[in-house]
């Protein structure tokens, strides 16, 4: 019998802290702290879904807990690495708080806390989404993590920090995880690709890393589906037709004709992606980030930026336009007629960048005003 199949984003997990991608910050704190022997109690993991919180809970699990350890550097094949990494440890325990956020089970865990490891040196509690534990589950579990017996250590991971109390975060050592940057997102998938013997464009690649959003997992998944999509060979085309994306020149285009307010040229781009089936929602979010980076391109050269084609536009033009994409974010998501709405949105940003900012204004007036009394009294005293 074949082994069962698994999936890329489990596959390909990261099993040492070598292989995490894109939070060097946070590998580099926590290896210290396990060669130093400077080990916290607790532990808040934050950041956005798929960077890395719950396999650096476990990695963090493995270097305390290995043969001979703690030690940062451990053996991915040693048995109890192997254990923590199949879920059988019976001294690292996961727990959801989605499922498990009643005061009484963390009455449950506080008991079992107690009790010395069976098999490592740690009793290690991964508890993810912890901030969905209700707020009496967290007020029980107050005094434990302020003062937990020398033999175990919690580590909290979640999406949404606010929601956590301040009480427990302070208990806590907090490191929050960034987006992984595209760039390394496209070498980790072409290193997979490559060993899973897929042909993959660097444009698929770069597509990929766009749709992910700064999640590795993400990005996974969705290579994954295109493998099943396209089996062995996959383009740019078959990306954008697969996610509904819009190709990266059109986007482009498109951003050009904002920039030059060609009204016909943006409703025919418009009907043109509409057309295809590409998602306008996510078009939106492409046309922001990209004019977002023209933003930046004419903060850097002074005040000024061509980066969106045509004529120079000035920070302020720039700045209104990306202000008016922001704005029909609500309606183009949430509205009946998505594409109207969509229309609506570019053309109202078009004539928004085009509008002079009523404070500029002012300033100019007040500036000719106090020249124009100087102006004339320079005349009169030539005149004498």
């Amino acid at each position: 019998m074949p082994p069962a199949y698994q999936v890329i984003a489990r596959k390909w997990r990261s099993q040492t802290f070598d292989d995490v991608v894109g939070q060097d910050h946070v590998v580099r704190t926590l290896k210290n702290a396990i060669s130093r022997n400077r080990i916290a109690h607790a532990y808040l993991f934050v950041g956005p879904r798929g960077t890395g919180k719950t396999s650096l809970a476990r990695l963090f699990a493995k270097a305390l807990n290995c043969t001979g350890g703690p030690k940062a550097d451990f053996d991915v094949n040693d048995p109890a690495c192997l254990a923590i990494a199949e879920g059988s440890h019976l001294d690292v325990i996961e727990i959801d708080g989605a499922s498990n956020n009643g005061v009484d089970q963390v009455r449950d865990l506080r008991d079992t806390v107690r009790y010395a490891p069976a098999q490592g040196k740690f009793k290690v509690y991964i508890i993810d989404e912890v901030h969905m534990l209700s707020v009496q589950a967290f007020n029980a579990l107050l005094k434990t993590l302020e003062e937990p017996p020398e033999h175990v250590k919690f580590v909290f991971a979640t999406t949404e920090p606010q929601k956590v109390l301040a009480t427990i975060v302070s208990r806590c050592q907090r490191f929050d995880l960034r987006p992984i940057p595209p760039a390394l997102i496209v070498e980790r998938l072409a290193k997979i690709a490559k060993a899973e013997k897929i042909k993959i464009t660097d444009a698929a690649l770069a597509c990929i890393a766009r749709l992910a959003d700064g999640g590795m997992r993400d990005a996974q998944s969705i290579l994954d589906q295109m493998i099943s999509f396209c089996g062995g060979e996959i383009s740019e085309p078959d990306v954008l037709d697969v996610y509904g994306l819009v190709a990266a020149e059109k986007i482009t285009a498109l951003a050009g004709a904002l920039a030059a307010g060609d009204h016909q040229k943006i409703v025919a781009i418009v009907d043109e992606c509409d057309a295809d089936g590409r998602d306008l929602v996510r078009l939106l979010s492409d046309l922001q980030a990209h004019v977002r980076t023209a933003l930046l391109d004419a903060i850097a050269q002074g005040g000024r930026s061509n980066a969106l084609g045509g004529e120079p536009m000035t920070t302020e033009q720039i700045t209104r336009l990306l202000d008016g994409l922001r704005e029909g974010e609500g309606a183009v998501k949430l509205g009946l007629a998505e594409k109207i709405n969509f229309e609506v949105t570019l053309l109202k940003a078009v004539e928004a960048s085009r509008a002079r900012a009523i404070d500029s204004l002012i300033k100019e007036l007040a500036s000719l005003a106090d020249e124009t009394p100087a102006a004339a009294a320079d005349s009169e005293k030539k005149k004498d």
